[in-house]
């Protein structure tokens, strides 16, 4: 039967505080905050098992909380602006979530766990680059074990991963492995998704990204369980298939092209029991949140009907990595 994942990417402020100014961004993660609950009650209704990745520094309630989760190495980016300390450093942070609800999430992490076939993994703890120049592995392993101390204040451990940025490359997958970590988010097999720096990134790139979600531009962008490597060592590398851009008023009848496309593409994968692989940060439903979640709602519905006809079934990352590993005679 057919498989449909969804991991999202939740980072709220973290995401882009190198390059969003706060002051002109506090409403669309208030919406944010506020789409959220609406979206787990979407996933409830539908039985919609979702991975939840965050980054580790939103598991915290207060400034006293998060301090004590910084690990003693952090990353020595070249361009220091990359870096959330430097952040923290430079222009601060609130001293608890009521304070600053930008930057601390604990209270919408509750709300995660306290719903049906939701899954808590991480986004790194401080949204870590592993591409870019001067950081190096050490840092990227004090990271992971940040990011599972704060898991640990829920009891938790995190066992699915999603990379910032989509980068990474093998030496840092061998360190998520040896952290906990069974599952990361791979890239779509297609050039425009090869993300090496989020410095000087090529425009074409970005241009094929985007036409992608309109268009057949890229490959194939479903796989069967078998066709997943399982490597000693390495987490799974589960591909991603498809970006689930968020509602925008100036596209007009686009708006409606990238969720029937999505459709689709789920009913493909539906029909030839294979693995259709969802995903989006929840603050892309920040600016237009009722018309991003009635999107949404489609696409639930229509995932529905695909278990209904085919017994399609939805699974976290992390069970679809251990279905995987069932399909290899790995326990």
């Amino acid at each position: 039967m057919g498989i449909f994942t969804i991991s999202l990417d939740f980072e709220l402020h973290w995401g882009g505080f190198e390059k969003w100014q706060l002051d002109k961004y506090k409403q669309y993660f208030f919406n944010t905050r506020k789409v959220i609950p609406q979206m787990l009650s979407l996933f409830e209704k539908h039985e919609v098992h979702v991975t939840w990745a965050g980054v580790g520094m939103l598991f915290h309630s207060n400034y006293e909380s998060l301090y004590r989760a910084i690990p003693s190495k952090t990353p020595t980016y070249q361009d220091q602006n990359l870096s959330a300390y430097n952040y923290i450093n430079k222009q601060g942070i609130g001293k608890d979530e009521h304070e600053d609800p930008f930057h601390y999430g604990a209270s919408l992490v509750k709300i995660i766990l306290d719903t049906r076939h939701q899954e808590l993994a991480s986004h790194t703890f401080a949204h870590y680059y592993c591409n870019e120049a001067g950081q190096t592995l050490e840092e990227f392993r004090a990271d992971l074990r940040a990011a599972q101390q704060s898991a640990a204040l829920y009891g938790k451990k995190l066992r699915s991963l999603v990379f910032p940025r989509n980068q990474f490359n093998e030496d840092y997958l061998r360190a998520c492995y040896e952290e906990g970590f069974v599952a990361v988010r791979d890239n779509p097999r297609d050039w425009f998704w090869n993300i090496q720096s989020t410095q000087n990134e090529s425009v074409l790139k970005r241009l094929n990204r985007g036409a992608d979600a309109y268009i057949p531009i890229g490959k194939k962008n479903t796989y069967t369980l078998n066709s997943v490597e399982v490597r000693t060592g390495l987490p799974l590398c589960l591909p991603a298939s498809r970006l689930l851009r968020p509602y925008r008023p100036s596209e007009y009848f686009l708006n409606a092209i990238k969720i029937n496309r999505i459709k689709k593409e789920l009913e493909r994968a539906a029909k030839r029991n294979e693995v259709y692989h969802l995903w989006w940060h929840p603050h892309n439903f920040g600016s237009y949140p009722e018309q991003s979640i009635n999107g949404l709602r489609e696409i639930l519905n229509h995932y529905n009907f695909c278990k209904d006809r085919y017994k399609m079934e939805s699974l976290t990352m992390e069970e679809t990595a251990d279905r995987i590993y069932q399909v290899h005679g790995k326990n």
